[in-house]
């Protein structure tokens, strides 16, 4: 687009177009003011005189605007530039989450957590705004060069104190990330994106979606595949993924909303508790470190990619069952050599105490007792290695969730579950593909 480099659109100034979409143009631009990029999203000029896509185009700069999150794109500005609407918000370098599956073919559990805990945070904090995005998927996530997991693009998302713009009985969206009640067009709750975060989760971990679009010749609806809960399990389209993910996943692909997972702060502290409760920045360089190692970021020919090794720090001692025998059998032997010595008589019929020998054994009791005390106080309760991840054990338990306010307007029509509540235990059935 020669004719829209170099122009001067508002405060920033236009470098390259990036993209195109069914609704608008993507510029790459840059922001004088505070020397920094920016991406513009433009309104195609043909669909500006329609007033729903006029509305749902404000409605996504307003909606996005009001939330300030790491794991969510920030919006600049929203602007008029002569006949044009303009969305100016910041930009990411790097891929979405859609193109970089394709790059991998699937991710380890792992690397699937670390995503699922930077997306769960961004939609803890959507949420808490009182709106729900409606359109999590692959292609509205996006994945920065240094290890940055943020959500992008609200152009159908929904503020509980907003009407809809769809008739009832009608929806947006992408039909298999879409729960079945907004699949049906009713009103969505948080509950809602959570359905697809599982299905983005489960399409990570095995290459595939759980619910792919049928085939002609498939009598079974999407929908009522959705419904039942008929795909295939992770145990057997990803058997490498470890039970208490497994389990994550399929409380958050619930056809009924209200056995599904409750909020996103459950999902959040779930995977903060199994991943060892990892700082931000800690999760971002390990992404990172995954993504470059295996060739899903690659450098363009103007790029230079310096690759800074980070050394890993030691942790705290940890005491276990080999430390405290040992320590046992020293203090036996020490307590054994004094006993030894208060009973041995001397000439003059009293007890030799060698002023040396006891002394010595108290002292090397008193540094083990510290040891001891020290390597207790320091050890980590919680964190699970990375090389542990992957292993389960049976019979774990699910910590519950605490209350949280769902952001929706009007109560979902399977009926609303109060947000203290944990989905219901069910038992692992096998579910068919």
């Amino acid at each position: 687009m020669g004719d829209e480099r170099g122009r001067t659109l508002g405060n920033f100034v236009v470098e390259r177009e990036i993209g195109r979409g069914g609704m608008g143009i993507v510029l790459l631009a840059r922001q004088p003011s505070l020397d920094r990029p920016a991406v513009l999203k433009k309104l195609r000029r043909e669909l500006a005189d329609s007033p729903e896509l006029k509305e749902r185009f404000d409605r996504e700069a307003r909606a996005a605007a009001a939330v300030h999150h790491e794991n969510v794109v920030a919006v600049y500005d929203y602007f008029r530039h002569r006949q044009d609407q303009y969305i100016a918000q910041e930009y990411v370098p790097g891929l979405d989450l859609h193109s970089a599956l394709q790059r991998a073919g699937q991710f380890p559990p792992r690397v699937v957590a670390l995503i699922g805990l930077a997306v769960a945070r961004g939609l803890e904090e959507i949420h808490s705004c009182g709106t729900v995005h409606r359109d999590l998927k692959p292609q509205n996530i996006l994945l920065g060069q240094r290890g940055e997991v943020k959500i992008a693009d609200f152009g159908i998302a929904l503020a509980a104190s907003s009407s809809a713009l769809t008739m009832p009985g009608t929806a947006l969206g992408s039909p298999k990330y879409m729960s079945p009640e907004h699949m049906l067009g009713e009103r969505v709750d948080a509950r809602s994106d959570l359905f697809s975060l599982g299905v983005v989760l489960y399409e990570l971990l095995s290459g595939d979606s759980p619910y792919p679009e049928p085939r002609e010749d498939d009598s079974e609806s999407l929908l009522h595949r959705m419904q039942r809960e008929s795909y295939t399990s992770l145990a057997r389209a990803a058997p490498g993924t470890p039970r208490w993910l497994s389990r994550l996943v399929k409380r958050c692909l619930r056809g009924k909303a209200r056995r599904r997972v409750a909020s996103a702060s459950w999902v959040r502290r779930e995977l903060e508790r199994r991943l060892g409760f990892p700082s931000p920045a800690d999760a971002r360089t390990e992404l990172a470190t995954w993504l470059w190692e295996h060739h899903v970021h690659e450098a363009t020919r103007d790029e230079t990619i310096v690759r800074v090794a980070v050394e890993a720090q030691p942790g705290p001692a940890r005491v276990g069952l080999r430390s405290w025998v040992l320590a046992s059998v020293v203090c036996a032997l020490a307590l054994g050599t004094l006993m030894l010595v208060e009973a041995r008589p001397d000439g003059a019929g009293a007890t030799s105490k060698p002023p040396g020998v006891v002394a010595a054994a108290a002292a090397r009791l008193r540094e083990i007792g510290g040891e001891i005390r020290r390597g207790i106080a320091e050890e980590p309760r919680d964190a699970i290695p990375p090389d542990e991840l992957a292993q389960d054990e049976a019979g774990d338990e699910i910590s519950r969730d605490e209350p949280q306010q769902q952001p929706s307007a009007e109560a979902p029509a399977e009926g609303a579950q109060p947000a203290d509540a944990e989905p219901e235990e069910q038992p692992e059935e096998a579910v068919s593909g």
